[in-house]
């Protein structure tokens, strides 16, 4: 378990890839809300 481990975290990041290990952050997405309020600010 270590760098080489492509099911470790740690080999995750050494690979440079991204797996249930290490999940990608998610971006968060504007509300259908916040979307409307925004163009009647416009």
């Amino acid at each position: 378990m270590g760098k080489g481990d492509k099911k470790s975290r740690r080999g995750k990041i050494a690979n440079n890839s991204y797996g249930a290990r290490r999940p990608r952050k998610i971006k968060k997405r504007p509300t259908v809300e916040e979307k409307i309020d925004i163009k009647k600010k416009k």
